[in-house]
């Protein structure tokens, strides 16, 4: 499974403005130039973040764009819809008709809702909070680094 560009594009603006102070009014110019998202592209999706009640924006002077809920409120998941729609690992999974030469003898349609529901509680798990937080590279949010010299613990030969 693999996020799309904007879906990617999405998470970067957001993680962006949860590094604002908070109630902070956002530009789309002003992230597309911390971010390198293209400008139309940055302008497209917070509009769809806006649509989605991920961000409020203000018309005017002072105006632009704001986080619409504390960032631990708002999750991973919670960001790939608003961008993508309902997170559905097969083109089955939706209530849709989608013309499957398999659909008559699939024994696994049935159970796709599992699936997705597992997906979609995993991206759910991770906030805006977590992901706009500096992390050591191998390192997840919440885990102690521990760093010893090769040598430490080594036995002489």
């Amino acid at each position: 499974m693999r996020l799309s560009h904007l879906a990617d594009y999405a998470v970067v603006l957001m993680t962006a403005a949860a590094r604002r102070p908070a109630a902070a009014r956002l530009s789309a110019t002003e992230l597309s130039a911390e971010t390198g998202v293209p400008l139309p592209t940055a302008q497209k999706l917070m509009g769809q973040l806006a649509a989605s009640g991920l961000l409020s924006s203000v018309r005017g002077a002072g105006g632009g764009f704001a986080l619409a809920k504390p960032t631990a409120e708002i999750s991973l998941a919670d960001i790939v819809e608003a961008v993508e729609g309902p997170i559905a690992l097969t083109m089955c999974s939706d209530s849709n008709n989608h013309d499957c030469i398999l659909d008559a003898h699939c024994r696994v349609k049935p159970h796709i809702g599992v699936v997705g529901r597992a997906v979609r509680g995993a991206l759910d798990a991770v906030s805006l909070q977590q992901l706009s937080t500096p992390a050591k590279a191998g390192v997840q949010p919440g885990q102690e680094a521990v760093w010893a010299p090769a040598s430490a613990g080594a036995q002489p030969s």
